[in-house]
Protein backbone atom coordinates (compact mmCIF):
# COMPACT_ATOMS: atom_id res chain seq x y z
CA UNK A 1 0.00 0.00 0.00
CA UNK A 2 1.12 3.56 -1.41
CA UNK A 3 0.40 6.64 0.86
CA UNK A 4 1.81 10.44 -0.18
CA UNK A 5 2.77 12.24 3.19
CA UNK A 6 2.06 16.10 3.25
CA UNK A 7 3.62 18.36 5.63
CA UNK A 8 2.47 21.73 4.58
CA UNK A 9 4.04 24.93 6.61
CA UNK A 10 3.23 28.50 6.05
CA UNK A 11 5.93 29.25 3.64
CA UNK A 12 6.89 25.47 2.12
CA UNK A 13 5.24 21.92 1.37
CA UNK A 14 6.88 18.59 1.57
CA UNK A 15 6.13 15.57 0.74
CA UNK A 16 6.81 11.78 0.25
CA UNK A 17 5.98 8.22 -0.83
CA UNK A 18 5.51 6.07 2.02
CA UNK A 19 5.81 2.44 0.21
CA UNK A 20 4.87 -0.22 3.05
CA UNK A 21 7.68 0.72 6.08
CA UNK A 22 9.86 2.34 3.88
CA UNK A 23 9.25 6.54 3.46
CA UNK A 24 10.39 7.50 -0.26
CA UNK A 25 12.70 10.60 -0.92
CA UNK A 26 11.22 13.96 -0.32
CA UNK A 27 10.77 16.57 -1.98
CA UNK A 28 9.71 20.23 -1.38
CA UNK A 29 8.69 23.89 -2.58
CA UNK A 30 7.29 27.13 -1.96
CA UNK A 31 3.87 27.11 -2.21
CA UNK A 32 2.31 30.70 -2.00
CA UNK A 33 -0.30 31.13 -4.43
CA UNK A 34 -0.95 27.77 -5.24
CA UNK A 35 -4.19 26.72 -6.75
CA UNK A 36 -5.96 23.10 -6.97
CA UNK A 37 -4.60 22.58 -10.30
CA UNK A 38 -0.67 23.36 -8.87
CA UNK A 39 -1.17 21.06 -6.03
CA UNK A 40 -2.57 18.43 -8.43
CA UNK A 41 0.37 18.99 -11.46
CA UNK A 42 2.99 18.85 -8.01
CA UNK A 43 1.84 16.11 -5.85
CA UNK A 44 -0.63 14.14 -7.50
CA UNK A 45 1.16 13.65 -11.29
CA UNK A 46 1.19 9.84 -10.81
CA UNK A 47 -1.88 9.25 -8.17
CA UNK A 48 -1.94 5.20 -9.42
CA UNK A 49 -1.83 2.83 -6.77
CA UNK A 50 -2.02 5.72 -4.00
CA UNK A 51 -4.27 4.54 -1.31
CA UNK A 52 -4.73 7.79 0.24
CA UNK A 53 -3.31 11.18 1.32
CA UNK A 54 -2.05 12.00 4.96
CA UNK A 55 -1.71 15.95 5.61
CA UNK A 56 -0.40 18.03 8.10
CA UNK A 57 -1.18 21.65 7.37
CA UNK A 58 -0.82 24.69 9.46
CA UNK A 59 -1.43 27.02 6.76
CA UNK A 60 -5.09 27.98 7.03
CA UNK A 61 -8.02 26.36 5.77
CA UNK A 62 -7.61 28.36 1.93
CA UNK A 63 -4.67 26.38 1.47
CA UNK A 64 -6.80 22.88 3.00
CA UNK A 65 -9.19 23.22 0.73
CA UNK A 66 -7.12 23.88 -2.28
CA UNK A 67 -5.21 20.94 -1.40
CA UNK A 68 -7.89 18.39 -0.72
CA UNK A 69 -9.82 19.61 -4.03
CA UNK A 70 -6.77 18.34 -6.00
CA UNK A 71 -7.10 15.18 -3.96
CA UNK A 72 -10.58 14.91 -5.09
CA UNK A 73 -9.41 15.21 -8.71
CA UNK A 74 -7.22 12.65 -8.15
CA UNK A 75 -9.79 10.67 -7.14
CA UNK A 76 -7.05 10.10 -3.59
CA UNK A 77 -9.13 10.08 -0.38
CA UNK A 78 -7.60 12.72 1.94
CA UNK A 79 -6.84 12.41 5.24
CA UNK A 80 -5.90 16.10 7.24
CA UNK A 81 -4.19 14.41 10.95
CA UNK A 82 -5.40 16.30 13.98
CA UNK A 83 -3.69 16.67 17.07
CA UNK A 84 -4.99 14.27 20.13
CA UNK A 85 -4.22 13.91 23.71
CA UNK A 86 -2.51 10.20 22.55
CA UNK A 87 -1.36 9.39 19.75
CA UNK A 88 1.62 7.60 17.52
CA UNK A 89 3.35 7.02 21.21
CA UNK A 90 2.71 10.63 21.96
CA UNK A 91 1.24 11.82 25.26
CA UNK A 92 0.50 15.48 24.47
CA UNK A 93 1.34 17.73 27.47
CA UNK A 94 -0.56 20.99 26.50
CA UNK A 95 -3.70 21.60 28.99
CA UNK A 96 -5.90 21.84 26.07
CA UNK A 97 -4.04 19.82 23.00
CA UNK A 98 -6.17 21.17 19.77
CA UNK A 99 -3.65 24.09 20.28
CA UNK A 100 -0.69 22.19 19.83
CA UNK A 101 0.68 22.82 16.30
CA UNK A 102 0.10 19.91 14.01
CA UNK A 103 3.41 20.05 12.50
CA UNK A 104 4.83 20.16 16.38
CA UNK A 105 3.07 17.40 17.01
CA UNK A 106 4.25 15.31 13.61
CA UNK A 107 7.80 16.18 14.41
CA UNK A 108 7.82 15.05 18.46
CA UNK A 109 5.85 11.62 16.89
CA UNK A 110 8.70 11.25 13.97
CA UNK A 111 11.49 11.92 16.75
CA UNK A 112 9.91 9.40 19.69
CA UNK A 113 9.95 6.70 17.04
CA UNK A 114 13.62 7.54 15.26
CA UNK A 115 15.08 7.60 19.09
CA UNK A 116 12.87 5.29 20.64
CA UNK A 117 13.53 5.92 24.53
CA UNK A 118 15.68 9.01 24.62
CA UNK A 119 14.47 12.04 25.71
CA UNK A 120 14.78 15.14 22.89
CA UNK A 121 14.53 18.41 21.90
CA UNK A 122 12.40 18.71 19.29
CA UNK A 123 13.33 21.94 17.50
CA UNK A 124 11.71 22.99 14.43
CA UNK A 125 13.37 26.11 12.89
CA UNK A 126 10.77 27.49 9.97
CA UNK A 127 9.12 30.73 9.73
CA UNK A 128 8.70 30.40 13.98
CA UNK A 129 11.47 28.50 15.92
CA UNK A 130 9.66 25.85 18.49
CA UNK A 131 11.13 23.69 20.80
CA UNK A 132 9.19 21.05 22.61
CA UNK A 133 10.63 18.38 25.18
CA UNK A 134 9.77 14.67 24.82
CA UNK A 135 10.91 12.55 27.47
CA UNK A 136 12.17 8.72 26.89
CA UNK A 137 8.38 7.82 27.54
CA UNK A 138 6.80 9.91 24.97
CA UNK A 139 5.31 12.64 26.98
CA UNK A 140 5.18 16.01 26.03
CA UNK A 141 6.41 18.38 28.48
CA UNK A 142 5.71 21.34 26.93
CA UNK A 143 7.20 23.70 24.56
CA UNK A 144 8.64 27.06 23.37
CA UNK A 145 7.75 29.12 20.71
CA UNK A 146 9.74 32.07 18.90
CA UNK A 147 10.69 34.10 15.78
CA UNK A 148 13.03 32.18 13.35
CA UNK A 149 16.24 33.89 12.53
CA UNK A 150 14.79 34.88 9.34
CA UNK A 151 11.87 36.52 11.38
CA UNK A 152 13.48 38.51 13.46
CA UNK A 153 15.80 39.86 10.88
CA UNK A 154 12.48 40.81 8.66
CA UNK A 155 11.05 42.44 11.71
CA UNK A 156 14.08 44.29 12.58
CA UNK A 157 14.03 45.35 8.99
CA UNK A 158 10.84 46.54 8.60
CA UNK A 159 10.55 47.86 11.93
CA UNK A 160 13.56 50.08 11.81
CA UNK A 161 14.79 52.56 9.16
CA UNK A 162 18.41 52.79 10.24
CA UNK A 163 18.87 49.10 10.24
CA UNK A 164 17.17 48.68 6.88
CA UNK A 165 19.09 51.69 5.14
CA UNK A 166 22.53 50.19 6.75
CA UNK A 167 21.81 46.47 6.02
CA UNK A 168 21.49 46.75 2.49
CA UNK A 169 25.51 45.36 1.23
CA UNK A 170 28.30 45.66 3.32
CA UNK A 171 31.52 44.17 3.03
CA UNK A 172 32.07 40.66 4.49
CA UNK A 173 34.71 39.60 7.49
CA UNK A 174 34.87 39.37 11.33
CA UNK A 175 33.90 35.31 12.97
CA UNK A 176 32.20 34.11 15.71
CA UNK A 177 28.77 35.88 16.98
CA UNK A 178 30.56 39.91 16.13
CA UNK A 179 29.49 40.58 12.61
CA UNK A 180 31.75 43.67 10.74
CA UNK A 181 28.98 44.73 9.04
CA UNK A 182 25.14 45.50 9.84
CA UNK A 183 24.23 42.10 7.49
CA UNK A 184 26.32 40.36 9.21
CA UNK A 185 25.46 41.48 12.45
CA UNK A 186 22.26 40.46 11.77
CA UNK A 187 22.82 37.53 10.69
CA UNK A 188 24.67 35.82 13.06
CA UNK A 189 22.70 37.72 15.87
CA UNK A 190 19.64 36.39 15.32
CA UNK A 191 21.48 32.65 14.76
CA UNK A 192 23.18 32.81 18.03
CA UNK A 193 20.26 33.86 20.10
CA UNK A 194 18.58 31.21 18.33
CA UNK A 195 20.96 28.55 19.45
CA UNK A 196 21.75 29.92 22.65
CA UNK A 197 17.46 29.30 23.39
CA UNK A 198 18.49 25.46 22.17
CA UNK A 199 20.90 25.28 24.82
CA UNK A 200 19.30 26.99 27.41
CA UNK A 201 16.34 24.52 26.88
CA UNK A 202 18.59 21.42 26.84
CA UNK A 203 19.95 23.08 30.26
CA UNK A 204 16.04 23.03 31.90
CA UNK A 205 15.25 19.92 30.15
CA UNK A 206 18.38 18.37 32.21
CA UNK A 207 16.97 19.27 35.23
CA UNK A 208 13.94 18.59 34.87
CA UNK A 209 14.57 15.23 33.48
CA UNK A 210 17.93 14.36 35.36
CA UNK A 211 19.03 13.54 31.77
CA UNK A 212 20.35 15.61 28.79
CA UNK A 213 18.26 15.18 25.79
CA UNK A 214 19.31 14.98 22.43
CA UNK A 215 18.68 17.64 20.47
CA UNK A 216 16.63 17.16 17.26
CA UNK A 217 16.56 19.75 14.58
CA UNK A 218 14.30 19.68 11.13
CA UNK A 219 13.30 22.80 9.17
CA UNK A 220 14.39 25.40 6.64
CA UNK A 221 16.91 27.09 9.12
CA UNK A 222 17.82 24.76 10.93
CA UNK A 223 21.16 23.74 8.96
CA UNK A 224 22.27 27.28 10.15
CA UNK A 225 21.76 27.08 13.60
CA UNK A 226 22.93 23.64 13.83
CA UNK A 227 27.06 24.37 13.87
CA UNK A 228 26.68 27.21 16.97
CA UNK A 229 24.37 24.70 19.38
CA UNK A 230 26.77 23.10 22.00
CA UNK A 231 24.43 20.84 22.88
CA UNK A 232 24.19 17.59 21.42
CA UNK A 233 22.08 17.59 18.23
CA UNK A 234 20.72 15.16 15.49
CA UNK A 235 19.47 16.82 11.87
CA UNK A 236 16.68 15.28 10.45
CA UNK A 237 15.48 17.46 7.54
CA UNK A 238 12.02 14.86 7.29
CA UNK A 239 11.32 14.45 10.71
CA UNK A 240 7.50 15.54 10.13
CA UNK A 241 7.16 13.12 7.07
CA UNK A 242 8.88 10.36 9.62
CA UNK A 243 6.04 11.31 11.92
CA UNK A 244 3.11 11.45 9.53
CA UNK A 245 4.21 8.46 8.68
CA UNK A 246 3.38 6.57 12.07
CA UNK A 247 0.23 8.85 12.36
CA UNK A 248 -0.89 7.36 8.76
CA UNK A 249 -1.25 4.48 10.70
CA UNK A 250 -3.83 5.90 12.97
CA UNK A 251 -5.41 7.63 9.62
CA UNK A 252 -8.86 6.62 10.14
CA UNK A 253 -9.17 8.62 13.43
CA UNK A 254 -8.06 12.06 11.21
CA UNK A 255 -10.00 14.42 10.05
CA UNK A 256 -11.31 13.47 6.46
CA UNK A 257 -11.63 16.49 3.87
Amino acid sequence: MTVLLVDVGNTRIKWARLEGARLGRGRAAAHSGWRPRDYLRHLFASPRGLARVVVASVAGSAVDEALAAAARRARVPARFIRVTRRAGGVTVGYLEPWRLGVDRFAAMVGAHELLEAVPVCVVGVGTAMTIDLVDGLGRHRGGVIVPAPHLMIGTLLTRTHGIRRRARGGAGGGAGLFGRSTREALQRGSRYAAAALIDRAVEEASALLGREPLVALTGGEAAAVAPLLRSRSLGVPDLVLRGLAVLSRDAPRARRR
